[in-house]
């Protein structure tokens, strides 16, 4: 009786600490995302903003990949951009507390607007220039401040159902295509 009683504990406490173990897909997500920290593209995982399509494409739904690349010497307007059949483009609803859409009572502040409207419309119908593995995940771009950031999600990159030509040696590449992609969309901005 014994015996059946430490095969049983020692059962249990093999099943707990088996429970512990990341899955394989765990760990991919991980090494994405320690790889994207180290390239400096600062990876959060955030709830979906209301402008994005998320869960089930539905807009503001479900948990999406924040991947932004942080430019101390630009200035950026506070814009959003939708991917649409592989391209940038406006998002319409944004009037609400962007810089974009504010009126002014001054011609100073209207032209400066003007000037930010125009600088944001450099990037609408830009091509994604992405990876394919990574190109039909990612659902928008916001730009802010000194930060361009891209939304995308970065946990169905590593599954195998949405994904099968995953390869963990594929990421660092990819990851770098994305900044670079990131890097031209933020030149053709400045200049």
């Amino acid at each position: 009786m014994g015996t059946w009683i430490a095969i049983a504990i020692g059962m249990f406490a093999l099943g707990t600490i088996m429970a512990l173990k990341p899955s394989a897909v765990d760990m991919r997500l991980d090494k994405l995302r320690m790889t994207a920290r180290r390239l400096e593209l600062n990876p959060k995982f955030i709830a979906c903003p209301d402008w994005i399509r998320g869960r089930n494409n539905e807009f503001g739904q479900g948990m999406i990949g924040q991947y932004s690349l942080i430019m101390d010497d630009m200035k950026f307007p506070e814009t959003h951009y939708q991917v649409v059949d592989g391209k940038l483009q406006l998002d319409g609803s944004q009037g609400q507390g962007s810089d974009l859409n504010t009126q002014s009572s001054s011609e100073k502040e209207g032209s400066h607007s003007v000037s930010k409207q125009r600088l944001a419309q450099r990037l609408e119908g830009e091509p994604l220039t992405l990876p394919p593995s990574m190109a039909p995940l990612v659902k928008g771009v916001y730009l802010k401040a000194n930060s361009l950031v891209v939304f995308w999600h970065d946990n169905r990159y590593v599954q195998p159902a949405t994904n099968p030509n995953f390869n963990i040696q594929q990421i660092e590449p990819e990851l770098m295509a994305l900044k670079s992609t990131m890097q031209t969309w933020a030149q053709k901005l400045v200049n």
